[in-house]
């Protein structure tokens, strides 16, 4: 069975005795309910973990970290989901399985559409919130780098920033005359980096697909069938992932 994995936003070094923040004390000692001299995993966000032990001193917890295992869980191209803010709660769940599947970053989008406004202190809240799913998220696949949850952008404020060097842009649109794969498929060679832009539960407006358009976005259908917001950017990632050999 996997050791529990633990996040810890401090510089890590081999051989330190390390206090763990209360949060992760707590779901150490008192929910996962693990004793002194049990097996963990700590990592700090920066590359590799550390094989650690755990100490227990009245209801602090240590973990005491062994030699630096470089090992590292990362695609070999980045992905950057650019997700329009969908209602409710499932920002959430757009997170955290882009997390699982190998994303880099996530930008979330204030679509034309999004039914979810936030600003001030609810934004923040709500920012923080997302960057803490994010962590979970890689405490549980394995993952030893955070992937980047940016504060929300307009469409325009995004595509005014340059993409990454070599990256391609990519909206998904299903009424596209190209294929995902048959792009994919027609492609000389691997990008470097790949921006995916996928849009709110009502679709981008018509002047979101023109202003892409005019940026060089290049327009692809997934399949036959409509995915939902909050699962298009998972078979996104997966998808491309596996027909580039990124998996």
């Amino acid at each position: 069975m996997p050791l529990p994995r633990f996040h810890v936003d401090l510089p890590l070094s081999a051989g330190a005795r390390v206090a763990l923040p209360d949060s992760i004390a707590h779901h150490a000692l008192r929910v996962l309910r693990l004793q002194a001299g049990a097996g963990l995993v700590v990592f700090d966000g920066r590359g590799g973990q550390y094989p650690a032990v755990l100490e227990i001193a009245g209801k602090q917890g240590y973990a005491v970290l062994g030699p630096h295992d470089p090992r590292e869980a990362e695609l070999p191209g980045r992905i950057v989901l650019a997700q329009a803010i969908p209602s409710g709660d499932k920002m959430d769940w757009v997170v955290e399985k882009a997390v699982e599947v190998g994303a880099a970053a996530v930008q979330p989008l204030a679509a034309a559409r999004s039914v979810l406004r936030l600003s001030g202190e609810r934004l923040e809240k709500r920012l923080q919130h997302w960057r803490r799913v994010a962590v979970a998220a890689c405490e549980q696949c394995g993952r030893n780098r955070i992937p980047e949850v940016a504060a929300p952008l307009t469409l325009q404020q995004w595509l005014d920033r340059p993409a990454a060097d070599g990256a391609v842009r990519l909206l998904c649109d299903p009424d596209a005359e190209t294929r995902l794969t048959d792009w994919a498929a027609a492609l000389p060679a691997a990008p470097a980096a790949l921006e995916l832009l996928v849009g709110p539960e009502g679709g981008w407006s018509d002047a979101e697909y023109a202003l892409a358009r005019r940026y060089g976005v290049r327009m692809v259908r997934f399949g036959d069938r409509i995915l939902r917001t909050e699962t298009a950017g998972t078979a996104l990632i997966s998808a491309l992932s596996a027909k580039l050999g990124w998996v």
